[in-house]
């Protein structure tokens, strides 16, 4: 089998922000979105997968991520940051703004080709998490699911959580990517790069072969 090499995710660079789907760029290309509880650690996965600090906006105040955010890996390729869900104390409306640009991001949007999930190893498969996935399995999109802050469990403790969430996934019926990440003790990280390289050269790739029919 062929070995697709690793992209250079270190030349990932700030492309745009936008609040809704109608301000973001043409609709070309190859999109990975990330999505999470706004207490995941979503930004950091993102800044640690790409070795830069503050290329994601992280906060000690979880929900601050209130715009769809772009980041250009290479041209054609681009990882998505959506707003967080579920946990910023911020008014309903803003929580309902936030929603209808996430649903309408991932409902719409031709690019979007996978979707990394962040939950907290310690508190997986809430329910919005839940509504990802589902929505990823009735799109025919891959999913990665990050189990972030492994740092915090020990060894063993990891692997049950991983082997219960795959328990749980297993209701789905689909086939996803389970991964314990760190962004303090890079845990999981080269796994992460490795599968986020696979997706954007294959995915894109069909997009090629697509072109040129």
């Amino acid at each position: 089998m062929e070995q697709i090499p690793l992209l250079d995710f270190r030349k990932t660079r700030f492309l745009t922000s936008a609040p809704d789907i109608k301000h973001l760029p043409a609709d070309l290309g190859t999109e990975i979105a990330f999505a999470g509880r706004s207490n995941s650690g979503k930004s950091s996965a993102l800044n640690a997968i790409c070795d830069q600090n503050h290329l994601a906006k992280t906060s000690r105040t979880p929900g601050r991520t209130r715009l769809i955010n772009l980041f250009q890996v290479k041209p054609g390729c681009t990882l998505v940051d959506l707003p967080g869900y579920g946990y910023a104390a911020v008014s309903d409306s803003m929580k309902r703004q936030w929603q209808r640009s996430m649903s309408d991001y991932l409902q719409k949007r031709q690019a979007l080709r996978g979707i990394v999930v962040t939950m907290d190893i310690r508190h997986p498969l809430k329910d919005h998490d839940r509504l990802i996935i589902d929505w990823s399995l009735a799109a025919n999109l891959p999913a990665l699911l990050l189990l972030t802050k492994a740092d915090k469990l020990g060894v063993t403790a990891r692997r049950e959580s991983m082997a219960e969430v795959k328990l749980q996934l297993s209701e789905f019926g689909g086939n996803f990517t389970v991964i314990c990440f760190s962004a303090w003790k890079k845990i999981g990280l080269e796994e992460t790069r490795g599968v986020l390289s696979n997706w954007f050269q294959t995915l894109h790739r069909g997009d090629d072969a697509e072109a040129a029919e």
